[in-house]
């Protein structure tokens, strides 16, 4: 709701180890001056699509999240120019790359551990791109169904390595299903009434078709809270989710 239509105007930041296949002076050469066509979500990666055919992939981590607002620079520090929660909330000072956007506004990345990845790569190739292509399928797609989900542990349980694969272990490999991390993992599984160490190879049917109800709800109950800010979690205005 925010991005599309705007220009970058200019990038800064203080970290250029974040930039994985391109130096940051080259991502800022390709990016500035381009029209953001579009913002998407594969898995965790936020997908930033961009006039020149060209889109900007960001992970953020595990203590990353994107802020929308106005900043200054004081003694080395970002601080947001208005009195809100970006500027009010600890857990947003943590700013490691800006975008200037061409209403005025910027696009900033708080990163308390600086794990965040960025990487630029054409458009009509992200498909080859491992961050992509290795993914599962995302559950709160609408023809995630029970029969595809069943099918996600068909190679699972099939080879000897895998049958030693717990349920929670597994429900986090975004190589099976792509979004699901440590805290919603947890969640679905109480709700399902599963032990999270359970190996997956025990699991009967009716478990399968438990797990399954209890991810589509407790996803659909997650994003209509704006999620979890148990610890540094921040939407883009600054504010924090309230599944918790």
């Amino acid at each position: 709701k925010i991005l599309p239509g705007l220009k970058i105007g200019d990038v800064w930041t203080d970290w250029k180890k974040m930039f994985k296949n391109c130096s940051f002076e080259n991502f800022k050469k390709e990016v500035v001056g381009e029209k953001i066509l579009n913002v998407r979500r594969v898995g965790k990666n936020i997908l930033i699509g961009l006039s020149s055919s060209k889109t900007i992939l960001v992970h953020q981590k595990m203590t990353g999240h994107f802020l929308y607002g106005n900043w200054e620079l004081k003694n080395g520090k970002w601080l947001s120019k208005n009195n809100d929660p970006i500027r009010n909330d600890p857990q947003n000072r943590f700013i490691h790359l800006i975008f200037d956007l061409s209403n005025k506004k910027q696009l900033a990345l708080s990163d308390l551990r600086k794990f965040a990845k960025v990487l630029l790569w054409p458009t009509d190739k992200l498909s080859e791109l491992e961050d992509i292509n290795n993914l599962g399928p995302d559950p709160t797609a609408e023809d995630f169904d029970f029969k595809k989900f069943q099918e996600r542990f068909t190679p699972l349980t099939a080879g000897q390595a895998s049958k030693k694969g717990k349920i929670k272990t597994v429900l986090m490999d975004q190589s099976v299903f792509a979004g699901i991390g440590n805290i919603y993992s947890d969640e679905i599984l109480w709700l399902s009434g599963i032990h999270p160490m359970k190996p997956v190879s025990s699991l009967t049917q009716e478990e399968l078709k438990l797990i399954f109800t209890s991810t589509k709800k407790i996803l659909k109950k997650a994003l209509e809270a704006r999620g979890t800010s148990d610890s540094d979690y921040r939407d883009p205005s600054g504010k924090k989710g309230k599944y918790q």
